[in-house]
This record gives C-alpha cells, sequence and structure tokens, in this order.
C-alpha cells in the first residue's frame, strides 16, 4: 500500500492538502463544546508547543546532517519531524474541535507582533503542507534534484512555521482559561 500512495505521490499531495486544511478550516468556525472540559483538554495547547518545538529542533538536526552527508541520519530526523508533526495536527484537531479560539488580550506594539506572528504562521502553515508532502516523497523516491529543488523553500518555511507555533502559544498562554 506505502508504495502506491508514493507511486501516486502528486494525488496524495493534492487530497492531503485538502483534507488537512479543509478540517482546520472548519474547525475554526465551529462552536466549542458548552459544559466541562477533562483537564487533559486544557493541556493540549502546551502540548502542541512540545511538539512543535520538537519537530523545530528535528529539522534542525536533519538540516546539519545533510549538510555533513549523512543521508541516513538526515532521513530518520525528517521522520521525528513528520511524526510530531502529524502528532501535533492530531492534538490540535481535538483541541479545536472541544474549545473555542481564545482571544489574545495583549495591546499595544506587542499586539502587532503578535497578529504579525499569528497571521504569517498560519498562512505558511497552509503552504507547507504541500511543501513538506512533495520534498518528502521526492526525497523518499530519491529524486534527489527534484528533492533539493523543492527543500529550498520547504525547510526554511517550515522551520519558521514550527518556530512561530511555539512564540504564538508563549504569546497567547496567559489567556487560556
Amino acid at each position: 500500500m506505502w508504495e502506491k500512495i508514493v507511486r501516486h505521490d502528486k494525488l496524495t499531495v493534492i487530497i492531503l492538502t485538502i483534507v488537512i486544511n479543509l478540517i482546520v478550516v472548519i474547525l475554526s468556525f465551529l462552536p466549542g463544546y458548552q459544559g466541562d472540559l477533562p483537564a487533559w483538554i486544557k493541556q493540549l495547547p502546551l502540548i502542541n508547543a512540545i511538539l512543535n518545538s520538537f519537530t523545530f529542533m528535528f529539522l534542525v538536526a536533519a538540516l546539519m546532517a545533510i549538510k555533513r552527508g549523512n543521508v541516513r541520519l538526515h532521513q530518520r530526523f525528517i521522520y521525528g519531524a513528520f511524526t510530531t508533526t502529524f502528532i501535533f495536527l492530531l492534538t490540535y484537531v481535538t483541541h479545536h474541535s472541544l474549545t473555542e479560539s481564545t482571544p489574545f488580550g495583549g495591546t499595544g506594539f506587542i499586539a502587532y507582533v503578535y497578529y504579525f506572528i499569528l497571521i504569517t504562521h498560519i498562512l505558511l502553515a497552509i503552504i507547507i503542507v504541500p511543501l513538506a508532502l512533495i520534498s518528502f516523497f521526492a526525497g523518499y523516491k530519491q529524486e534527489v534534484a527534484r528533492h533539493r529543488k523543492w527543500v529550498r523553500w520547504t525547510m526554511p518555511l517550515w522551520l519558521y512555521v514550527s518556530l512561530t507555533g511555539v512564540l504564538v502559544y508563549i504569546f497567547i498562554s496567559p489567556y487560556y482559561t
């Protein structure tokens, strides 16, 4: 089955991009669960920030490994980044399907900084889904030239998205109830 998915990577990228981004958009407009939530649900934003931190570290380690010519170690760190990103997506969807968005309470200059980071994070997170998948499939299929072409964009954007995910949490965490 995995080989079939890889063989049809363009279709897989299109379907996953649409499904993932559509789920996140739909969740943005749904009302939160009415009633008391279990304590573990309230911990999901922190877990999301931790997962984003791990993704960032895995990506930096993958970049360092490939710069040193260690393809095998690079692949392992990329698998780690995809794993933490996948778990992040599950916890993010769980949290946002049960709770309403937390408004940012800061004002003045800090609010401008927060909203700049938040908006760029959201827009680039939408874009990173297909970029990461295309880069992954090209690398997996050992299409080195195609992989290099895509990772020139994917790596810095994915690093930015994972880092700003942590920053968004740091900014908004005082306002969680």
